[in-house]
């Protein structure tokens, strides 16, 4: 089986190149397309054959599109592949822009559920495929959001982005945390890992996306009865969004003084994820996310109840969920954990396991394999019906 992969990055999205070496392993011929960067390298040295170019529609950029679509087209008719698949909107809109007239299957392995959640890009989504259109969802939530939208069950797989317990190495051990923030040991500290981006007023966002705000506000909630715990949020801006970035730590200031710390971008966070003692992830809108780093980091685990978080996070089981945008729900569940410590470790355990079995590699590699197969059975009993 010969498979054209599409990605718009070759900086991170480490997700993609564990997934690609496990479905060479299956015995998958790999070809991707990606423009040139740091990534490069190592898919070549996974053995994937790389293919350097941009495979993604530019919105900002319109004149590039047609140069993008010749030499997409070209590509496919020389590698000829049994399936194409794409890992985002913009490479999946050049895709099915592009291959207007190739009969190749072509999936869309859809990294998150954010477009899913606005009707324009839903629909662009939705409007744009044809006959030979496929889905593969990274969470639940995604997989019924599409059979609800009207498309067939038979075309949308479900296949996690894995990631196994070793591709994390975690510092055990280390309390210098909490004593450089004035903290003594039995302090509760609260941490949050996320870039932060800025809201997008065209998506109606009043807040950034990853909730920092709303962990903020549910902050001074919880120093009302627990007046010596702390917050530290690591990570810096994403992109050109310093202003941001600087209007979040002076909305904090106000808010809960220096009850909020915020470290910046760091390079150590396997040895700060075990001096939390609650990681909170209070996204509005994510697949799995952070949960899967603090699960593994068998840290205790609080998320909003959207997307992926309730594929690996279930309610006082594995974690705890709060109500997305509200400090309120985030503040209660925050109190929870800290009057529960005993719980907390039944929490880590189950959790533990719990993203062991969800994203393990192996296992998401035969589920992309399954869903290929599926596809190309189905595409052969059309092909039959046609003749």
């Amino acid at each position: 089986m010969k498979v054209l992969h599409l990605l718009k990055t070759a900086v991170g999205a480490s997700w993609a190149l564990r997934q690609t070496q496990q479905l060479i392993k299956l015995g998958v011929e790999v070809h991707l397309a990606l423009p040139d960067g740091p990534m490069v390298e190592k898919y070549q040295q996974a053995g994937v054959q790389v293919h350097v170019f941009d495979p993604s529609l530019s919105i900002s950029k319109p004149w590039k599109n047609i140069a993008a679509i010749k030499k997409l087209r070209s590509l496919v008719k020389q590698i000829k592949p049994d399936i194409i698949h794409s890992h985002f909107v913009a490479t999946t809109l050049l895709m099915r822009i592009g291959l207007i007239g190739i009969n190749v299957p072509r999936i869309f392995h859809v990294p998150g559920p954010l477009h899913l959640e606005h009707d324009f890009f839903r629909g662009l989504d939705l409007k744009s495929a044809g006959k030979n259109d496929y889905w593969l969802a990274s969470c639940l939530w995604t997989q019924q959001k599409y059979q609800d939208c009207g498309i067939p069950a038979e075309k949308v797989g479900l296949a996690y982005y894995g990631v196994n317990a070793s591709d994390f190495t975690f510092t055990l051990g280390s309390k210098e945390l909490k004593a450089s923030l004035g903290m003594h040991e039995d302090d509760f500290l609260i941490g949050m890992v996320a870039y932060f981006y800025a809201p997008k007023s065209y998506l109606g966002q009043a807040r950034g996306l990853k909730g920092h705000e709303d962990l903020i506000d549910a902050m001074a909630i919880v120093r009302q009865q627990y007046p010596n715990t702390k917050c530290v949020f690591v990570g810096g801006p994403w992109g050109n969004t310093e202003s941001y970035y600087q209007q979040v730590q002076g909305y904090a200031r106000r808010v809960v003084g220096d009850a909020c710390v915020f470290l910046g971008t760091r390079h150590d966070v396997p040895e700060l994820y075990p001096q939390f003692d609650l990681a909170v992830h209070p996204s509005h809108s994510e697949n799995v996310g952070g949960a899967v780093e603090s699960m593994y980091a068998r840290v205790p685990t609080l998320t909003t109840n959207i997307g992926g978080f309730p594929d690996l996070v279930s309610d006082g089981i594995t974690g705890l969920l709060a109500q997305a945008k509200s400090p309120s729900s985030l503040a209660a569940k925050i109190i929870q954990a800290i009057e529960s410590p005993d719980a907390c470790q039944q929490w880590v355990t189950a959790g533990y396991d719990k993203v062991q079995q969800v994203m393990n590699v192996e296992h998401n590699a035969q589920q992309v394999l399954a869903f290929y197969q599926q596809v190309l059975a189905d595409n052969e009993m059309v092909g039959d019906e046609q003749c």
